[in-house]
């Protein structure tokens, strides 16, 4: 089974293409989700995490109160370190399970869509990754109307991440999302049949392949 690297930028349309490929019967792993079930109440992950940091991580119920744990180590660099090195080891495992539960099952492909792909240097584990590619200044454009903010906190929210254009030189395959959300989503279909049959192997130096 291949297995797809999935990643963009923020208001890239990485997430209207995780979508389109579902509704075509594609399997998709969905980083953030099971990176919000590994942390849920009784799990190992979330022991450790208040044993790291105290039950101040906590909500009312129990499980991780999210916004007090984002305000602990968004500045704090060793205090993400610390967290990161109790979540990422319970995220790999689950995605390896359910990666080779897809196979069993006899997908041929799948795709795990990753917000940090990059960032995490994932991509050594993968088959390939489209990227979805936007210019810089209609992220911030599609940002700022789609949550209503103004342009300083897009463009900080954009320098938060590795910049769209060097995740388009790293990309094994590109896909433009220059038009309408129906554009991309009629690009799902092809995309698909272009990787089933082999688009995106890599090989030494060559430009991505553009979709």
């Amino acid at each position: 089974m291949r297995l797809v690297g999935l990643t963009g930028g923020i208001a890239s349309g990485k997430s209207t293409l995780a979508a389109a490929l579902r509704d075509l019967g594609a399997a998709v792993i969905d980083a953030d989700a099971i990176a919000r079930d590994a942390v849920r109440r009784g799990t190992p992950a979330l022991d450790a995490i208040v044993a790291a940091f105290g039950p101040g991580v906590l909500a009312a119920d129990g499980e991780l109160d999210r916004a007090a744990m984002a305000s602990r180590v968004f500045a704090d660099a060793g205090a993400r370190a610390r967290l990161e090195a109790i979540v990422h080891p319970a995220v790999r495992a689950s995605v390896a399970a359910e990666t080779a539960r897809l196979a069993a099952a006899s997908h041929d492909i799948a795709f795990y869509d990753v917000p940090l792909l990059y960032e995490r240097g994932l991509e050594r584990d993968l088959d390939c990754v489209v990227v979805v590619h936007v210019p810089p200044e209609v992220q911030v454009a599609r940002l700022c109307a789609r949550d209503r903010i103004g342009e300083a906190d897009a463009r900080a929210r954009l320098a938060a991440q590795m910049p769209i254009e060097e995740k388009a030189r790293r990309a094994d395959v590109l896909v433009e999302n220059d038009g309408t959300p129906d554009d991309l989503r009629g690009r799902a279909a092809p995309l698909l049949r272009a990787l089933r049959s082999g688009l995106g192997r890599r090989l030494p130096n060559a430009p991505p392949a553009r979709y």
